[in-house]
């Protein structure tokens, strides 16, 4: 580690002594055309297929039609207008305003380029001022200066287009046929991602595909797992197919950051930040819409960061993420944004807004939809000092008749739970003591389902307990809340039915002093995984909820990340790159048992394949959960099968172990025999190699282990 320093402060002394600035902002840099230094990337050749164009050079440079022609004595003051006009949108270059004249009549033609520092500002302003009414009889037209060789180029005479012969498409969802009922997951180690099998009865992985440079930040499963999307500086890609990875589709925009797919995957939302020419400015937002099979763009939005900053989970550059939530289950219907004072939701079929105005909703903050209903909860804080409380409304959609409605009075903060199904509501609310000077935690409980949408207060049994986590359990009717104090919290279960009253929640246990700050349940909910992150350092306990009991406690040390399979049979912990040691994932069954584990440099991703909900009727999973003793005696066979061929595998690996071993020791006799006259002679004579020949003495050796000097002083 010296070494390097030393090395690092001559290259820094070198590079100074040349003028040499070694503080390199990589994005800025732009390789010449054709370049790309031995690395292939995916997304070279975005612009080349499906007729997508090259940017010409002059993205920055908007053309302004429908000007006034003026004489050469009314040119200053023209030009001062549409200056004025456009330099509040961004920062024109200098001589970047060009108005042309007719040289016989001496007066200007009624256009003008005008050339701005970015792209970006050039769209804004394109986006902001084409259709401004400067008067009466002046309208501007505005259009990039790119668009104008786009157009000329389109043929004078229509000629109809060229018809492909069709091609069958790929079964998208073959993986799901997978004989071995196996579930697929992506890893991101290094620079390369690898799709693959967990073959947990061999407690391995099988390789599906890999490859490497295939994303540039980082990948995404789509809701379903018909799709894998890859992000690149041009845009963003999905790949699937029936026995490999294939790209299906490219959605070009530059310097994407973000993306989110809708819940049935119909649609891809994209999004950049670009940075402005004033410093003083906003960030530039562009958001995309796209439909997923065929990459048109459906609905594009474009405005400063202020404009997306209000509400969401997090993101980047101080904007919400997802800026855009979908409503309306898999259908994909809805999707609605956060504004100011409102809440604005988009239908589908045409991309606008429903009865083309947004829901006004005075100083609303968050909102969710549920995840099968249109229908939308949002939370409306305190105003005027508690004199106006706040509130939890229910609103119905596209009609927009508000469903449920509850006050909460004191309320300091709020936070909306929905159940996988759609069927309870879980709001959490801390509220302010009577001195104002603390704040402690109940739920308002809603059983959405239920007849005019009853509603229950659950309050804790301290009801000062801090909540640390909630989780509601998938597809059922329990959660589970963390809380108390660190380090050893208590986790609390709850039943939204009892055998008593089956409108009432009631307490099922309460586990005391876990070391736990997160709830992970299985998918087909009943386990659940009561982890201690970060500073807990990968504590897990695997809990059965309908026994309440615990099966196993284990420990993946610094793990960062947890996430069961889709079926909820195995569970998955990793740790990721934010640790420098212990890179890689651990794979678990459903009861805690560890059945392998992988270590990877340079971790960063650990994504399983999601899977589609099943074609079965509730009545048919009943029926074949009753008789799952019947349809299981064929699995036990494999299984049983299974065993003995790794039995099998470990007898033969034990016995090429044990033949090795011999081999090994057969090795030294014979160089011990070979050796035996050079070591008499070594001996000066004595032709003994025996053991007992030898003299044992036992030899005392004394070793000072510490020594200290100390001054007494005497009264």
């Amino acid at each position: 580690m010296a070494a390097e320093v030393m090395l690092m402060n001559e290259i820094e002394a070198k590079a100074a002594s040349m003028a040499i600035d070694l503080n390199i902002d990589f994005n800025s840099i732009q390789l010449p055309r054709g370049e790309d230094c031995g690395i292939v990337s995916d997304d070279e050749d975005v612009y080349h297929d499906d007729q997508l164009e090259f940017d010409s050079g002059f993205g920055n440079v908007i053309v302004v039609d429908n000007l006034p022609v003026v004489p050469r004595e009314k040119f200053e003051k023209l030009e001062g207008v549409i200056r004025k006009i456009y330099s509040q949108i961004g920062v024109i270059k200098e001589d970047g305003l060009w108005m042309p004249v007719d040289p016989e009549t001496k007066k200007t033609l009624g256009y003008c380029f005008i050339e701005y520092n970015t792209p970006q500002e050039a769209e804004l302003a394109k986006e902001k001022t084409n259709g401004y009414k400067l008067d009466r009889a002046h309208i501007f037209a505005v259009n990039m200066f790119d668009d104008f060789d786009k157009y000329m180029r389109v043929p004078d005479e229509w000629a109809p287009p060229e018809i492909k012969p069709y091609t069958p498409g790929e079964n998208l969802q073959k993986w799901l046929t997978d004989e071995k009922a196996r579930d697929q997951f992506v890893i991101r180690a290094g620079t390369d991602t690898e799709v693959l099998w967990n073959d947990a009865r061999q407690s391995k992985t099988e390789l599906v595909y890999k490859r490497s440079y295939w994303t540039e930040s980082f990948v995404q499963w789509s809701p379903l797992g018909t799709y894998l999307a890859t992000v690149h500086r041009q845009g963003a890609a999905v790949w699937g197919g029936a026995n490999t990875f294939n790209r299906l589709m490219r959605y070009a925009h530059p310097q994407v950051k973000l993306i989110d797919f809708s819940p049935g995957e119909k649609f891809l939302v994209t999004y950049s930040s670009h940075e402005p020419s004033n410093p003083h400015d906003a960030n530039r937002v562009v958001i995309n819409i796209f439909d997923v099979r065929t990459g048109k763009v459906m609905r594009d939005f474009k405005g400063s960061a202020d404009e997306f900053t209000i509400g969401g989970a997090g993101g980047v550059a101080g904007v919400s993420w997802p800026v855009f939530r979908w409503g309306g289950g898999k259908e994909d219907k809805y999707f609605a944004k956060l504004g100011k004072n409102m809440i604005s939701v988009y239908e589908t079929e045409t991309f606008s807004l429903i009865d083309k105005k947004s829901l006004k909703v005075e100083n609303v903050v968050d909102f969710s939809w549920s995840p099968t209903d249109p229908i939308l909860a949002l939370f409306v804080p305190e105003l005027g000092g508690g004199n106006q409380p706040a509130r939890v409304s229910l609103v119905q959609i596209p009609s927009k008749v508000e469903l449920r409605q509850k006050n909460l009075f004191s309320v300091s903060d709020c936070k909306m739970y929905w159940q996988s199904n759609g069927e309870y509501l879980a709001v959490k609310a801390d509220r302010y003591t009577k001195t104002k000077k603390s704040t402690y935690t109940g739920f308002e409980l809603f059983r959405i389902k239920e007849r005019d949408i009853p509603i229950e207060v659950l309050e804790l049994d301290n009801k000062n307990d801090k909540i640390i986590a909630f989780a509601w359990e998938p597809k059922g009717h329990r959660f589970a809340v963390i809380h108390g104090d660190n380090p050893r919290p208590d986790i609390s279960f709850y039943s939204m039915k009892s055998s008593h009253n089956l409108g009432r929640v009631s307490k099922l246990t309460t586990l005391k002093g876990k070391q736990a700050n997160a709830l992970f349940w299985s998918p087909g909910g009943r386990f659940i995984v009561l982890a201690g992150l970060k500073g807990f350092n990968g504590q897990l306990e695997f809990f059965n909820v309908d026994e309440l009991e615990t099966m196993a406690t284990a420990e993946h040390f610094m793990a960062t990340d947890i996430e069961w399979d889709p079926t909820g049979r195995y569970v998955a912990t990793a740790v990721t790159s934010v640790h420098e040691m212990e890179n890689g994932f651990n794979i678990w069954s459903f009861h805690g048992k560890l059945l392998y584990r992988i270590l990877k440099d340079h971790f960063f991703q650990f994504l399983w394949r999601p899977r589609p909900p099943s074609f079965l009727s509730a009545e048919k999973e009943e029926e074949i959960l009753k008789y799952l003793k019947k349809y299981s005696k064929k699995y036990d066979a494999e299984d049983q099968d299974v065993s003995m061929l790794l039995s099998e595998q470990d007898r033969e690996k034990r016995r090429m172990l044990k033949e090795e071993w011999e081999k090994w020791i057969s090795e030294w006799r014979r160089a011990s025999e070979e050796e035996k006259l050079e070591r008499h002679r070594l001996r000066d004579g004595e032709a003994s190699d025996e053991e007992e020949e030898y003299e044992a003495k036992e030899v005392e050796v004394e070793e000072i282990l510490d020594f200290s000097e100390e001054v007494l002083f005497e009264e």
